[in-house]
């Protein structure tokens, strides 16, 4: 097959961008071949579950999914009963950015807060943890959180429990989106488990996808008498992979010898390295207009500029706009970003911003 695309461009678009990591390609290389029982009686989903477990528990058990939207939805849909309302950000990926789907194909509702930061706290989560046993309200009965968040920022380790605890005192169960799961690890040096299974979190989203898979997510049950279905719910949402040794290879491979970690660390490092050059930029005079929304904590930087300048720049560097009517933009690495990309990115924003 003759490539079709430039293999040097770089984009700050979306770790979405990026390609699959070569250990990935490489693993789904190694389950090819033979035949192997479909529908996730193979040898390597065995596999899977026994290094999710590694990571969080000997309790938890793992789902292997085609998306991260299938992944929120189902996970979700498990843990809540018909009449079950999820309360979320405003800024949530469950509320923005999937099509409607936890309303069109599961039914339920969501109840959302605007944060400033995109995280939820415990005071925010009592807006609308409230009117239970009135026929006349969806029942709040879940609470989802992201980490890392949509905007980019980072829920501690104390800030989840808080938050898992009090939504267990009000007979809540507490779901985590774990989109970007190993850039919060990276940043907050903590293992995978110390801030889910440990924390009180009852159902997780794992993503793969943006941190170097080629496709696949996982759910895994935290507290399994948390949930019900899943086994079920997976084909009704059309979820099932009959092929299952393919995704969850791929998932092997991101959690076996640190790969996840490492990978996301260096994602991290980028945006960190890229917040750094333009603050250095922006101190020493040499650029102007431009500022900062959020804290860059993992691998999302957000930032405030003239929108024509925004759109001239990318010309050359493809990224997202925010909230175009404030000038708020995103810029996102990932684990094949480089110093010289970065370089490059800075370069191109200090031409048209200059002082």
């Amino acid at each position: 097959m003759v490539k079709l695309h430039d293999e040097n461009y770089r984009g700050f678009a979306s770790d979405n961008y990026a390609g699959a990591h070569p250990e990935v390609i490489a693993a789904i290389a190694e389950a090819n071949g033979g035949h192997q029982i479909a529908y996730g009686e193979d040898a390597y989903t065995a596999r899977l579950q026994s290094v999710m477990t590694e990571h969080f528990g000997d309790q938890a058990e793992a789902f292997p999914v085609f998306n991260g939207t299938g992944a929120n939805v189902t996970a979700l849909t498990s843990i809540l009963p018909r009449w079950g309302a999820v309360i979320a950000t405003s800024t949530a990926h469950i509320h923005t950015d999937e099509g409607g789907a936890p309303e069109r194909i599961s039914g339920l509702k969501l109840l959302t807060v605007p944060t400033p930061d995109g995280k939820l706290t415990t005071e925010l989560i009592d807006r609308e943890a409230w009117g239970w046993g009135d026929e006349h309200r969806a029942q709040p009965l879940a609470v989802s959180i992201t980490q890392t968040t949509e905007l980019g920022t980072l829920y501690s380790v104390d800030e989840i429990r808080a938050i898992a605890d009090h939504a267990h005192s009000l007979g809540m169960k507490l779901h985590m989106d774990g989109a970007r799961i190993s850039n919060a690890a990276a940043a907050l040096g903590a293992p995978l488990r110390e801030f889910t299974t440990d924390a009180g979190v009852d159902i997780l989203s794992f993503g793969g996808t943006k941190n170097g898979a080629l496709y696949g997510e996982a759910i895994v049950a935290l507290s399994p008498s948390a949930s019900d279905g899943l086994i079920f719910l997976r084909k009704l949402n059309m979820q099932l992979a009959s092929k299952m040794r393919f995704v969850s290879a791929q998932l092997i491979a991101l959690l076996t010898d640190n790969l996840w970690f490492e990978s996301a660390r260096h994602a991290n490092a980028m945006a960190a390295h890229l917040r750094r050059s333009l603050d250095h930029a922006i101190s020493a005079g040499t650029i102007s207009g431009l500022s900062f929304s959020q804290q860059t904590q993992a691998n999302a930087v957000f930032a405030v500029l003239p929108n024509d300048a925004a759109d001239r720049i990318r010309e050359r560097f493809r990224f997202y706009d925010w909230n175009r009517a404030a000038g708020e933009v995103r810029w996102m690495t990932a684990f094949d970003t480089t110093e010289a990309d970065v370089d490059a990115f800075v370069a191109a924003i200090s031409e048209e911003l200059s002082a």
